[in-house]
Formats: C-alpha cells, sequence, structure tokens
C-alpha cells in the first residue's frame, strides 16, 4: 500500500518492478489477486494517465452514494469556464450541492463556495473542470 500511496503505478508490470526495488519478489499472478483482495481500482490522474489507488470502503461509497442522490435532486444546470465548474440549484439549495461535491472526495478539487442558488467549484485546471462538468452532466441524466 506504501508504494501504490507514494507512486503513479498504471500496470500491474509496473507495480511489479516497484515491488522488486523494494524487495519483494512478486509474480504478475500474484499482484493480480492482491489487487482484487486490497480493492484497488485505477484513478485517472490529471496528466490524463491512470494509477491504482485503494477504492473507497462501504461507509464511505455509502454516503457518496446518499450525497449524490441529494446532488441529483437539487441541481439545474452546470457549466464549466476555465477551471471553474458552475452549478445551478434549485433555491436555497447549493450549500446541499456543495457539499454533496465536498463529501466526493474529489481530488482535484481545491473548494466550493455557495450562494443560494448557485455553487462555484474551484478546480485545478480547465481539464478537469472539464471532466466534472461532464460526470455531472452524466448523473444529472
Amino acid at each position: 500500500m506504501k508504494i501504490i500511496e507514494s507512486e503513479d503505478l498504471e500496470t500491474q508490470q509496473q507495480l511489479i518492478r516497484a515491488l522488486r526495488l523494494g524487495g519483494v519478489n512478486a509474480t504478475q499472478a500474484t499482484v493480480s489477486r492482491d489487487i482484487k483482495e486490497l480493492h484497488l481500482i485505477k484513478e485517472l490522474t490529471p496528466r490524463g494517465t491512470y494509477r491504482y489507488v485503494p477504492a473507497v470502503s462501504a461507509e464511505e461509497l455509502n454516503h457518496s452514494v446518499r450525497l449524490k442522490a441529494i446532488f441529483r435532486e437539487s441541481v439545474s444546470s452546470v457549466a464549466s469556464a476555465q477551471n471553474i465548474v458552475v452549478i445551478k440549484t434549485l433555491p436555497g439549495l447549493a450549500p446541499a450541492a456543495c457539499s454533496a461535491i465536498d463529501g466526493m472526495k474529489i481530488k482535484a478539487l481545491v473548494g466550493t463556495i455557495a450562494g443560494d442558488d448557485t455553487a462555484f467549484l474551484a478546480m485545478l485546471d480547465s481539464a478537469t473542470a472539464e471532466a466534472l462538468r461532464g460526470e455531472i452532466q452524466e448523473m444529472l441524466k
């Protein structure tokens, strides 16, 4: 887990090499099994590559599902402008939308600000803002 958390490893072969450099002799079959047992998933990095990361716990997943349901009920539209995502909500529900977004623990999210019916989400860059806008758009369908 220390290797996974400290390095951006995209493939099982990269993980095997990193383990060997750390003194652990592992085969592809063993690493594949370990990935399943450790509940590792691949996450998109800001550079457009993927890396292994631990999946969220069951408790975090249930919390996230509830927050996403609140989010779907409160949002009326979403747009992005450079590194900012702008979310329009029903009156009084922008704080609930921001709470849902904050609860999703999005790594590229710098911060959120909520007014009455508008939320601003500051992202690391334009690419991550556009990606989040697309995800939110899909969630609203």
